[in-house]
């Protein structure tokens, strides 16, 4: 895993304090993210889309370590413990948005 990039957790970064990051992640269809570890617990708010993936890498920490796919819920909020490394895929047919807070 030495020669990994990691990317950011979002697409755009929105907002940061010393108690919060807020990021937007926007993938077209088809489109994967950067891969990324989620050092800090955060809280993501799915809010557009209609299928979404992710791939965790083989050390992942996080608490989904096999591929995961589900359907996109407009307003579900989701909070999740660190530790995860993985890249979200959109695997719908819908552009896929969510807002994901870093609680620092």
């Amino acid at each position: 895993m030495s020669d990994r990039v990691i990317g950011p957790v979002g697409t755009r970064l929105l907002l940061e304090n010393d108690r919060v990051r807020i990021w937007e992640m926007d993938l077209a269809p088809g489109e994967k993210s950067a891969t990324h570890r989620h050092d800090l617990e955060y809280i993501l708010v799915q809010l557009e889309g209609d299928r979404i993936a992710a791939i965790p890498e083989p050390d992942t920490t996080g608490p989904y370590k096999k591929y995961t796919e589900g359907t996109v819920t407009p307003g579900k909020v989701f909070y999740i413990r660190s530790g995860g490394i993985e890249t979200a895929v959109n695997v719908g047919e819908r552009r896929y948005r969510e807002i994901l807070i870093e609680l620092k």
